[in-house]
Order: C-alpha cells, then sequence, then structure tokens
C-alpha cells in the first residue's frame, strides 16, 4: 500500500463519519494562500470517491458563494460532470482542464466554510444508517441521476431566487445519504424533484 492510498482510505473513512465536515476542512486547507485553484480541490477531495466532489459546489451553492454572478452555474456544471461520471461508473475521475484552471478568492472561501460548519454539524447529527434499500443498486442510481439533473438545471435557474440553493442543498443531502447509507435523508434530497414532478403534473392534468 503506498502512501497515497492510506491517505485515501483515511479520507474515506472520515467520509463517512462526517462527511460534510470532512469535505469543509479538505476545502479549508487549501484556502490559505489569495485564491484557490479547482484544481486544488480537486486534489484534496478526488481521491476519496465522487460523492465529496459532487457536495463541494453543492455546498458552495447553498453558501454565500452562489451571490457572485455566474458562481451557480459552474457549480451546476461541475456537479453534472461528477454525477454523470458516478452514473456510468467511470473508475477514474475526469474533469475539463477549463474546470480545473479556474480561480476563487481564498477568503471568500473560508467565509463559506465558517457560514456551512453549523448546518454541516446539525446534518452529520441526523444522518445514519437506515432504509438501506434507497441508498443501494438499483434505486442508487436514481439517486445518481438526480444529482445529474439538478446540476444541469442550475444554469438555467439561476436568475430564479434560491432556486440554485434549493438544488444545491438537494445534491448535498442526496451526497450525504449516498455516503452514510441513509435512505431518510434520500428521500429528503428528494423532495424538491418530487414536488417540481407534482407542479407538472398538475399543470398537465
Amino acid at each position: 500500500m503506498t502512501l497515497d492510498d492510506s491517505i485515501a482510505e483515511q479520507t474515506a473513512a472520515r467520509l463517512v463519519e462526517a462527511p460534510v465536515t470532512t469535505v469543509l476542512e479538505e476545502v479549508a486547507a487549501v484556502a490559505r494562500d489569495d485564491v484557490v485553484s479547482i484544481r486544488a480541490l480537486f486534489e484534496a477531495l478526488g481521491t476519496a470517491s465522487y460523492a465529496p466532489l459532487m457536495m463541494a459546489p453543492a455546498l458552495a451553492v447553498v453558501s454565500p458563494l452562489s451571490g457572485i454572478p455566474g458562481f451557480s452555474s459552474l457549480c451546476g456544471i461541475t456537479i453534472s460532470i461528477f454525477a454523470a461520471q458516478m452514473a456510468v461508473r467511470r473508475r477514474h475521475v475526469w474533469a475539463p482542464r477549463w474546470l480545473m484552471q479556474r480561480r476563487i478568492r481564498a477568503r471568500q472561501v473560508r467565509h463559506a466554510v465558517d457560514w456551512l460548519r453549523r448546518p454541516a454539524a446539525w446534518l452529520e447529527r441526523i444522518a445514519r444508517p437506515r432504509l438501506a434499500a434507497l441508498v443501494t443498486p438499483p434505486l442508487l442510481r436514481l439517486l445518481q441521476v438526480l444529482c445529474l439533473v439538478a446540476g444541469l438545471a442550475m444554469p438555467f435557474l439561476e436568475l430564479v431566487p434560491f432556486s440554485s440553493s434549493l438544488l444545491g442543498a438537494s445534491v448535498v443531502m442526496l451526497s450525504v445519504a449516498m455516503l452514510t447509507k441513509d435512505g431518510l435523508l434520500a428521500l429528503a434530497g428528494m423532495a424538491p424533484f418530487l414536488g417540481a414532478a407534482a407542479i407538472v403534473a398538475a399543470l398537465l392534468i
């Protein structure tokens, strides 16, 4: 086992015990200079699994960073890239060069991390293994596809107040549900999609 393998296993274990806090800690660790690159975030989170890679931009959409013009669209595209690869069971994570080269002001990232710590702790307190059938195949694929749909929808909903943040919260809950095997939390993450489907159905009937 190499050193990198050992670090990856330790990170994976921490993600199960404290998924959101672990992501926030990894993000904060690379946000020490004036700017932080997406590549640095990718390298900090990319050795564990796709779920934290989706969770990081989803958390950003929920945080004050979503007020940056175009930021929600960037996060949505990032979520969709990782969700698509997870859904098709791609073994190695890939991201386009233009995304990896993007940079964010580290001060804004640190502020967002601090803002998210309290809701992260609450979410981790309630997450626990239950209703396992909802977070294992074949229904697991549905959660992955919902994350993909949420990411693809964010660029189109950026001008609608709070809509991207709502989808971001949904992706966070679905990601945590997949990491902690919490089917009840997965149901909560599906709520925005179930609500949208109900509205569409009501309009069509």
